[in-house]
């Protein structure tokens, strides 16, 4: 571990202490502060198979990939082989979706945003063949459109499916040797990887489970080949704090400036504090735009944040599914301890027993059922998983107790408990001021009748 700052001490003092009370058996972290790299791993790979984490310690990185994707894209954009607003039919002539006027008409920028309005939450896997991808998209045009095209942002995994599937058009390779030939090799990304045969020569974390506040490891340890442009990249700490340095530097002559400021750039309204620009989420604080993306596949879940304007980084991969919830706190308290930025946190308003009973309802999407409920004064929210990861037919896990909710804003919410506390969440309304949809995780939710 690396000690010699005093800053980063009192970091890893606090994961130290936080790892006791959140069911996390692995974690590795890195911060890049003022050109130095500080990196330290914590706890075990496995509880069944226990080594010791490092820093070079092999973590699945789920949708951090999306920004790998992204960036691909942007190569093959400056070459001329591709144009952001093009539509996907450019690339894919036989490109199909259930709603054929949305099929002919969705671009690039609509896959990069969030913004293409269909189901965004189906996996599967296809095997390892250099079908998958293929095989992927027959499936993706038979589901349902959800909102209209470029009106709605929804985190849409999908759309990466998409896009993985046009590099490998364009390239002429498949999605994992042009990302190794575009991305991962230019930037001496040595411990990156896509295949599990790769990954296993190496140390690498097994993701856990939480039942009743115990870990279990969880099983299948791979995501499947289809799902590799939106959640397969395997790395470290230090691997991903080169691809930090990449993208809060001058391109490493992979990328013109003026691009990455483009990816950083705000494109449309996110859901809760964020906007979204290509790939990244982007809050806005005060002057500084903080950019981030997280991830969560089958037991882990990490997270990815720059200050670009400020050069730093904060990288931390964990092996448990509730790393979240102590994932989001650290990182607040690390961004004022370096760069004295507060994490907005709006104060609370009251909102009256009339005003609750609005809200009051059934909320549905793909990968979850909400209920929200009033008791003593209070908006509640029961989320009942629906299962669906990694294959359609795998069970849901645990239902999560429920959590108070608190009003920040008009119709915009805030958990108050765990595992949702600090988790953002909006009401879209109808044009005639009815509640039309319930935005949480990122996913907007239909509201029942």
């Amino acid at each position: 571990m690396n000690y010699i700052n005093p800053q980063f001490q009192q970091v890893c003092a606090e994961i130290t202490a936080g790892m006791q009370r959140v069911p996390i058996p692995g974690l590795a972290v890195g911060i890049l502060h003022d050109g130095h790299a500080y990196t330290a791993g914590f706890g075990v790979t496995s509880i069944e198979n226990p080594l010791p984490v490092t820093a070079d310690t092999l973590f699945q990185t789920g949708s951090i990939t999306k920004t790998f994707t992204a960036t691909i894209l942007m190569r093959l954009m400056e070459q001329g082989r591709l144009e952001l607003d093009a539509s996907v039919r450019t690339y894919l002539p036989d490109f199909q979706l259930s709603n054929k006027d949305v099929a002919a008409r969705v671009t690039i920028r609509h896959l990069l945003t969030h913004t293409g309005g269909w189901l965004g939450d189906y996996f599967n896997d296809f095997g390892y063949g250099d079908d998958a991808l293929q095989k992927m998209l027959s499936e993706i045009a038979k589901l349902p459109q959800l909102t209209p095209l470029g009106e709605v942002w929804s985190y849409c995994n999908t759309g990466f499916n998409i896009a993985g599937r046009i590099i490998e058009v364009i390239t002429g390779q498949t999605y994992e040797a042009a990302a190794k030939a575009l991305l991962l090799d230019p930037l001496d990304m040595k411990l990156s990887f896509y295949f599990p045969h790769d990954v296993m020569v190496h140390r690498f974390a097994v993701g856990h489970q939480v039942i009743d506040q115990q870990p279990h490891v969880a099983h299948p340890w791979p995501i499947g080949r289809a799902g590799h442009p939106i959640g397969g990249v395997v790395s470290t700490v230090n691997d991903l704090l080169k691809y930090a340095r990449f993208h809060m530097g001058d391109g490493h002559g992979l990328l013109k400036p003026e691009t990455l400021k483009l990816m950083q750039t705000p494109q449309v309204p996110g859901s809760g504090l964020n906007v979204f620009g290509l790939s990244w989420f982007i809050i806005p604080i005060g002057e500084t735009h903080v950019l981030r993306h997280d991830g969560a596949t089958h037991g882990f879940t990490a997270d990815f944040t720059l200050v670009p304007s400020r050069q730093f980084a904060i990288v931390t991969l964990t092996n448990s599914e509730h790393g979240s919830v102590f994932y989001g706190p650290l990182r607040a308290n690390v961004l004022k301890r370096y760069l004295g930025i507060e994490w907005p946190n709006p104060p609370h308003i009251t909102v009256s027993p009339d005003q609750l009973a609005q809200y009051i309802g059934d909320y549905d999407a793909p990968e979850d059922w909400v209920e929200l409920r009033v008791r003593d004064n209070e908006l509640w929210l029961q989320q009942r998983p629906k299962g669906g990861f990694p294959i359609p037919d795998v069970p849901p896990g645990e239902t999560p107790p429920p959590t108070r909710l608190a009003f920040w804003g008009e119709d915009k919410i805030i958990g108050l408990d765990e595992p949702f506390n600090g988790s953002r969440g909006e009401f879209l309304r109808n044009s005639d001021g009815s509640i039309a949809w319930f935005r949480f995780g990122s996913r907007v939710h239909s509201r029942m009748m």
